[in-house]
């Protein structure tokens, strides 16, 4: 069996933590951009989303600069945060 991708172990544990919403920012080729996670899917808040599921979200060239957990219900004026500006390290280690 294939190792999961980085995004795709954060989506399985949106899915394993349905009231959690992964807030991830992410750098590539100077770029900023910030991937929410909810349920097992991922959308960009700054670029347009993919519509094909099998296109990664997030490249293995991309740097993950910080991850935010977040309570669910996502309310974008009032986020809830559970934990702010996770190393993918320190994520790995919910998994």
């Amino acid at each position: 069996m294939m190792a999961l991708s980085r995004i795709q172990q954060l989506e399985q544990y949106t899915i394993q933590h349905p009231q959690e919403v992964l807030l991830i920012t992410v750098k590539l080729e100077e770029e900023i951009d910030q991937l929410m996670i909810f349920k097992g899917f991922s959308s960009s808040l700054m670029r347009p989303t993919e519509f094909d599921p099998d296109v990664p979200m997030l490249s293995e060239e991309a740097e993950i600069i910080s991850i935010d957990r977040i309570q669910s219900p996502y309310n974008p004026n009032n986020p809830s945060y559970i934990e702010k500006r996770l190393t993918w390290e320190q994520m790995k280690n919910l998994f």
